[in-house]
């Protein structure tokens, strides 16, 4: 579940910090799994206008433009089929990081021209699918302006998982009343958030739709309003920009009205064009063999256990969980059916789990939602729909019944003590139980809201008010323990290093333990020793290592002395940097990579792509996510240049440095030939939950991969890295996969390039590729290639 925080304060009426919220909400029990905020990393790029455009001089397809993004003409090569003069848009300065294509710009020649940056599309900004051009602003927008700001972009995006026992919080209105319970504010009233006199039905013109029920268990209530003489344009800004915060992509005023409702409320509604219906609406059960074609694009096979929106003629809604593609609302749409229904959550359960088939209405559904919600969820959509797309409204039709019957426990406060283990006082308890919504009478009879399907019993209630008083405040107390049963004293951190030590003994190396003091000159290279011993034993002895290679070294030289033909060793242990102690994992590889043989010939000596495999592997079995992380730079003065590097996370996290030993640190050990290593920084490796004992389900796609080789020219200084991750981020839809299989440099490409060639894997989803669908995304890897200058080998 995600939200802003603006949009949250228009529920919440509070002066407390985002950091506040936070808290307050993992301490009520609505885990927040992360924050970001989307302005952030866009902080480089502005609102520019372009000038002038200019066919470029060596390429049918490029266009030179002039750009002002608030500090005078530069001059930009752009491909975008849409780029002209008069155009504003988005621009990113050379420096700046591009999240779509993992890109940091800087000043470059394309076919001759050089380049100052870039005009950027929508993908490229990770603010959409967009690519087939750059973004387009209205022409008013301020030239100059961080984009960020320009756009609202600079509002924190929550994300809060909800575990299934909360449907209520499966909208932002009711994350708004845990906090207002938990003392950070004050919950508004919702009229107000919505600018509405009162929640009431909207007064309509002669009779409602023709909708009727008749799978009471299915559709116990099945409410709709019809709304004529539409225009279903786009959304507002402010709808838009909420919905494009939270990973929803904007469609169209009606539909975009329905998500917003859904995520505002937790209320799912659905909209029907009513030219394409024939005759009423009928919420019945399917007959077996029955087919819809749903808004996803996929037909569906029903059984007669299933509830279905169908007409006279057709299957229009699997109930709950999905609308039909043939009664979905468009930009010719002028008569509308608002559905506002309520669907039983064990029957929304089964049918998605017989049809494979999740939505957001059926996580909704399936969970419980407000069954006392729907005029007024009703009335608040048609309200929407007629302040942003006209009309005229019908009367409201109510048909059936929904299951409101109220619910009342008898509750004994001094169980929050017995039960829940803090004493609190019986008003403070009756303050937290009504702050949430529940009605307490003088002999302690508690009436459950409507909203809260999860309550049963007193021990519930005994819950609500202990998170909400702070589960921090329940004392400690440890339990007896049976004599003899070990305590478990494992930490993660030590669970991480044993997973390590495992993986790495399972690959061959052999485990050492070194001194953790070593010399100052030692310790030059890797950046010296910042903690000095006071009495040291020697000279040789007297810092705390910064690194393991040291020791690993000065060990690989001894059994390299001693006759070993290769050595392969590793050690986990701690580095003494001038903020802490680091937990790291490093490995040496000195000697024969490879023996003598038959098959394989002479010997041969480990290099950095050993040294890479090693690190990776290592990773992987830490947990690490290693399909995430990006070899940048060199590794430190104490490697080789050119032949080393760092694995990250982003740029900032590094999560281990590889590659060869500088030659003269290798020879300071008495090691003449070359020597890979790795170092694995196991406090930077970030955590993950338990998964538990099973493994997910195998599930492999339907249709067979398609592969395509692409030989690219290269500017010989381009990591292939660059050029495999460009390819990939071309079409992450279609492209699963993309492997350089040939580097070759030599006769036919000219000095200064090399040839890149990569096998491009594309995986069908629904149905197999067409020869223009290939085609179509054989010219997204060739643009996207060009952008780092590559050129496709005839």
């Amino acid at each position: 579940m995600k939200f802003t925080l603006s949009w949250l304060k228009e529920h919440l009426e509070t002066d407390a910090s985002l950091d506040a919220i936070v808290e307050a909400l993992t301490r009520i029990g609505l885990e927040v799994e992360g924050v970001e905020n989307p302005g952030e990393k866009l902080a480089a790029f502005k609102v520019a206008k372009v000038l002038s455009a200019e066919r470029h001089p060596q390429a049918d397809k490029l266009q030179v433009l002039s750009v002002d993004a608030g500090g005078g003409p530069m001059q930009v090569v752009c491909g975008a089929p849409n780029a002209r003069a008069g155009l504003v848009g988005v621009f990113g300065a050379p420096g700046a990081y591009v999240p779509g294509s993992d890109i940091t710009l800087k000043v470059a020649e394309i076919r001759g021209v050089v380049s100052n940056g870039m005009m950027c599309s929508t993908r490229e900004l990770e603010l959409g699918e967009d690519h087939d051009g750059i973004i387009e602003l209205p022409a008013d927008a301020p030239v100059g302006t961080p984009y960020p700001d320009y756009a609202g972009l600079n509002d924190p995006v929550i994300d809060v998982a909800i575990t299934p026992n909360r449907q209520d919080c499966m909208g932002v209105r009711g994350i708004a009343r845990d906090l207002a319970a938990a003392g950070l504010g004050t919950l508004k009233p919702l009229a107000e958030v919505y600018r509405m006199t009162a929640i009431a039905p909207i007064a309509g013109e002669g009779p409602g739709p023709d909708v009727r029920t008749e799978d009471v268990e299915g559709c116990p209530a099945f409410f709709a309003q019809a709304v004529s003489g539409v225009t279903n344009g786009t959304s507002p800004a402010w709808m838009s920009r909420k919905l494009t915060a939270i990973g929803q992509k904007p469609i169209s005023a009606l539909v975009d009205i329905t998500n917003f409702v859904s995520i505002d409320l937790g209320r799912p509604l659905h909209v029907y064009d009513r030219a394409t219906l024939t005759g009423g609406l009928l919420a019945r059960r399917a007959r077996d063999g029955e087919t819809v074609l749903a808004l996803n694009g996929k037909t569906y096979t029903l059984a007669e256990s299933m509830t279905v929106i169908a007409d006279d003629a057709h299957v229009h809604d699997i109930g709950g969980i999905m609308g039909g593609a043939e009664s979905g609302v468009s930009a010719a749409t002028t008569d509308v059916l608002i559905e506002c229904a309520y669907f039983d959550p064990d029957h929304i359960a089964r049918t998605g789990q017989k049809l494979g088939l999740t939505s957001d209405a059926r996580t909704r559904f399936e969970r419980g939602v407000d069954p006392a919600f729907l005029d007024d969820g009703l009335a608040i959509a048609t309200r929407l729909v007629l302040d942003h797309c006209g009309g005229t409204p019908s009367g409201v039709t109510r048909a059936g019944t929904p299951p409101v019957a109220p619910r009342t426990i008898a509750y004994d406060p001094a169980r929050a003590e017995t039960l829940g283990g803090l004493a609190i006082a019986p008003d403070r308890q009756k303050a937290i139980l009504e702050s949430l919504g529940f009605t307490v009478d003088g002999g302690w009879n508690v009436t459950v809201p409507s909203w809260r399907r999860d309550v049963d019993g007193s021990a519930d209630l005994v819950e609500e008010v202990i998170r909400i008083e702070g589960i921090d405040k329940v004392p400690t107390v440890p339990l007896d323990r049976v004599p003899g049963v070990a305590k478990p004293t494992a930490t993660p951190e030590q669970k991480l290093e044993r997973r390590v030590r495992r993986a790495a003994a399972a690959r061959g190396l052999n485990e050492a333990v070194t001194w953790s003091f070593i010399s100052e000159a030692e310790a030059a290279p890797f950046g010296g020793g910042a903690w000095s011993l006071a009495n040291p034993i020697s000279e040789d002895l007297k810092v705390m290592r910064p690194s393991l290679l040291p020791g690993l070294l000065a060990a690989a030289a001894r059994n390299l002395k001693r006759g070993a033909q290769g050595v392969r060793l590793f050690e986990i242990g701690r580095r003494y940097l001038a903020a802490a102690e680091r937990p790291t994992l490093g490995v040496v590889l000195a000697g024969e990579g490879r023996a003598r043989g038959w098959r394989q010939g002479k010997a041969a000596a480990f290099d950095a792509f050993d040294a890479k495999a090693e690190a990776l592997a290592l990773l992987a079995a830490a947990g690490a996510p290693v399909e995430n992380l990006q070899v940048m730079g060199e590794a430190g003065d104490a490697w080789h240049p050119g032949q080393s590097g760092t694995l990250r996370l982003g740029p900032k996290t590094v999560l281990a440095a590889f590659g060869m030993v500088h030659p003269l640190t290798a020879r300071a050990y008495d090691l003449d030939g070359p020597v890979a290593a790795v170092e694995l920084y196991l406090d930077s490796i970030p955590g993950k939950r338990a998964a538990g004992f099973m493994r997910p389900a195998y599930t492999p796609p339907a249709l067979q991969a398609v592969r395509r080789d692409f030989a690219f020219l290269v500017p010989v200084e381009l990591a292939a890295e660059s050029l495999i991750r460009a390819v990939t981020g071309a079409d992450k839809a279609a492209i699963a996969a993309v492997r350089l299989f040939d580097v070759f440099t030599g006769a036919g490409v000219e000095e200064g390039s090399k040839s890149l060639a990569l096998e491009v894997t594309l995986q069908p989803g629904e149905k197999s590729f067409t020869d223009e669908e290939l085609k179509a995304v054989g010219d997204k890897v060739v643009a996207a290639a060009a952008k780092l200058g590559a050129v496709l080998r005839g």
